[in-house]
């Protein structure tokens, strides 16, 4: 499993609408979040990770998704859009992904939630989750991921 990443972006948003600031300072996802491929997202809030997502979509439909449900068809969209003003959006992508199936990601997506519940409590703003049957190499893509976040990770208490 080869994955690529992180790439990641600014966003400051209301519960209505956000923008997004790519690191190179321009306002749309691009690289490996616009495209295709599989993908595992992490939003976090002061650095704190509140959200995991898998996804094959591109981040801008994602995310529209993700913004605009209303609970019409049962999806609320992202709860944390109703917390705060600014987070990080991290984007990793799964590279060699066969038929472009997001099954390995949704796998390490449970991984990194479990690692993160492990550092003190779920991700806050976590809805849903996928779990599937992991092996040693989920797991270490997941920790790979994770240590992404070991500042916030070593400040957690319970």
């Amino acid at each position: 499993m080869k994955l690529i990443g992180p790439d990641v972006y600014s966003l400051k948003y209301t519960p209505d609408a956000y923008t997004v600031l790519c690191a190179k300072g321009r306002p749309n996802f691009s690289g490996i979040a616009s495209s295709k491929a599989p993908k595992l997202y992490i939003a976090s809030i002061d650095g704190a990770p509140v959200y995991v997502g898998a996804t094959k979509r591109p981040m801008g439909e994602r995310m529209r998704v993700g913004w605009k449900a209303a609970g019409d068809t049962g999806y609320y969209g992202y709860q944390w859009r109703h917390n705060g003003s600014e987070a990080k959006l991290h984007v990793w992508a799964h590279d060699d992904a066969v038929d472009r199936s997001h099954l390995n990601m949704e796998t390490v997506e449970a991984e990194v939630v479990f690692l993160i519940r492990q550092a003190g409590q779920w991700p806050l703003f976590q809805t849903e989750i996928h779990f599937h049957p992991s092996n040693e190499c989920h797991r270490q893509v997941a920790a790979e991921i994770f240590a992404t976040y070991s500042a916030w990770a070593d400040g957690v208490s319970e």
